[in-house]
């Protein structure tokens, strides 16, 4: 038997339109994280990006179960003596509900080049406007 190895190909990529309003913050993330790896199609590679750009409106919607919106942290650090920062989830998303998504996808990319260039694909915006209508993004619930 042979096995199949995909190879770079742009022109089979879709866009992807996701709304996160009313959605769980992790259980949306490890979707998008699988669209953009590629790993639903029956072509996925492990070393090829063969996934869809996905493109995530209304951020600010996003939900989290629990008391995650008190107890969770998001830090990040300077690089100087004392220069690291905290932010709790709920500050975080009602100034930058971006980062929330992205975030949560990044960890769930490989920590490789490969993930820097996977994490490109994904577009998140505040509210239901984004700039890619030329792109007819497919609307989908993920």
């Amino acid at each position: 038997m042979k096995t199949a190895s995909s190879k770079f190909d742009a022109t089979g990529r879709k866009w992807i339109l996701v709304d996160a309003e009313g959605q769980v913050l992790g259980r949306l993330a490890s979707r998008i994280a699988t669209r953009l790896r590629g790993k639903h199609l029956p072509t996925f590679t492990p070393h090829v990006d063969t996934g869809d750009f996905v493109v995530v409106i209304n951020a600010e919607k996003v939900r989290m179960t629990g008391r995650k919106w008190d107890q969770k942290v998001y830090y990040r650090h300077s690089g100087h003596m004392g220069g690291i920062k905290a932010t709790p989830a709920r500050k975080m998303n009602r100034e930058h509900p971006e980062r929330l998504i992205h975030l949560a996808v990044r960890g769930m990319l490989p920590k490789n080049r490969l993930g820097r260039s996977l994490l490109k694909k994904l577009k998140v915006y505040r509210g239901s406007n984004h700039p890619h209508e030329a792109q007819q993004p497919e609307k989908t619930a993920l």
